[in-house]
């Protein structure tokens, strides 16, 4: 993933009062599975401030930011673009070439990831209309299906950077410890 092209996600839409946690897990989920930057909408301020957070206390490297023209992250990208959507090809059938057209030929990937109505021009501009079961269900899940498809289980082995904490994985219980060595 280091050794990779970049892939970035971007979230589209987020209605204040009823998006927060949607939009901190799309964060979250990103960061978690292999992402190097996830773009939120401007109005999203606090989920962008947690998922700052999480990489500040759990590691990195991982980028967080605002963005007024989702739009033009697009219509910018240098590479090739992915919008998760139901009503896409499926992923099990297109996934080959998008490992592909990411690991070798050296294209950064744009995962997009919409909230509410998704305007058209998105899948048009997509170089992938990717569905996840082709059935309603969370945005979250989606991305992670796809981030676990991409790098094909890697991100599951990843090592963190300047994490201030570490959670040990135990059989039972919850266990968080710092990583100051004393």
């Amino acid at each position: 993933m280091h050794d990779e092209p970049d892939v970035a996600v971007l979230r589209l839409g987020h209605r204040p009062g009823r998006d927060e946690r949607m939009t901190t897990h799309v964060g979250l989920t990103a960061r978690a599975l292999g992402a190097d930057r996830v773009w939120v909408p401007d109005n999203a301020g606090q989920s962008r401030d947690t998922v700052a957070d999480i990489t500040d206390r759990f590691g990195g490297p991982f980028e967080v930011d605002c963005t007024d023209s989702p739009q033009g992250i697009i219509r910018n990208w240098e590479g090739r673009v992915v919008h998760l959507t139901m009503y896409g090809e499926q992923v099990q059938d297109v996934e080959c070439d998008i490992r592909a057209a990411h690991r070798e030929d050296g294209n950064p990937i744009l995962v997009v990831v919409g909230a509410e109505k998704v305007p058209f021009d998105v899948y048009e501009e997509a170089d992938w209309n990717v569905g996840v079961t082709n059935q309603p269900h969370s945005e979250v899940a989606g991305l992670a299906v796809f981030l676990d498809r991409l790098f094909e289980g890697r991100e599951l082995e990843r090592e963190w950077e300047n994490a201030d904490r570490e959670v040990i994985p135990m059989e039972t219980g919850k266990r968080v410890e710092s990583t100051d060595e004393e």
